[in-house]
């Protein structure tokens, strides 16, 4: 998905210096402190030498500056609009405003698991929510040697599923897996899931944007 107008992006850094004046006056260093980001890359992007338009670093400009959204909207693809806009209201640190979605309890979510009945009496683990996450994702037609195309740091990698994801196997790694996780990520996996649509996808650009940082650390791979 294209989030920007790539030909309205000198109108954008354009607005960008404009706002630097007016808020500041402020310097290409003064800018990269106050949104976190390496001089160098602030450097780059507002001299227009990025291939690629990070959305988190735009979002991050528009909230520290108080651009008005308005200004900024012919810069901003529509299809992209929504989530921009959720995406600098986190920033502006507004973060009910930014989700803005329709959360279900977490009692009310293990009720409704519960509902669904285990495998086998055996295959239990007492937890509602392990119960209904193994249960979904170990039950399906997923077959042996499926591939899923996973775009990781702007290159795209062949990712290669080689377990019966309907098999009992697969079941025991992922109780396996879940069982490892610590109380406050199992509260984590519940709340995320119980977000809609759009707020996960904030969600995930939030994390994509960590990523990116802990890669230019060289903290992962």
């Amino acid at each position: 998905m294209t989030e920007f107008n790539r030909e309205k992006l000198e109108d954008f850094l354009a607005t960008v210096r404009k706002y630097m004046q007016l808020r500041g006056p402020m310097s290409q260093k003064d800018l990269a402190e106050r949104t976190d980001t390496g001089v160098s890359t602030m450097s780059r992007f507002l001299g227009m030498k990025t291939a690629d338009i990070n959305p988190q670093l735009v979002a991050k400009i528009v909230a520290n500056l108080e651009i008005p959204l308005t200004e900024v909207v012919d810069f901003v693809e529509e299809t992209y609009w929504e989530r921009f806009r959720r995406l600098v209201a986190f920033y502006k640190g507004d973060p009910a405003s930014s989700l803005d979605q329709t959360r279900t309890t977490t009692s009310a979510t293990q009720q409704t698991t519960t509902q669904v009945p285990p495998a086998s009496p055996t295959a239990s683990s007492g937890d509602p929510l392990e119960d209904a996450l193994v249960e979904t994702l170990s039950t399906g037609t997923a077959q042996r040697n499926a591939t899923a195309k996973v775009k990781v740091g702007g290159q795209t990698r062949n990712i290669p599923f080689t377990a019966d994801m309907g098999g009992p196997n697969s079941e025991t790694n992922l109780r396996d897996k879940f069982a490892q996780l610590s109380p406050r990520q199992k509260a984590y996996v519940s709340d995320f899931l119980s977000l809609d649509m759009e707020a996960r996808d904030l969600i995930v650009d939030l994390g994509n944007d960590l990523f990116r940082y802990f890669r230019q650390k060289g903290m992962i791979v």
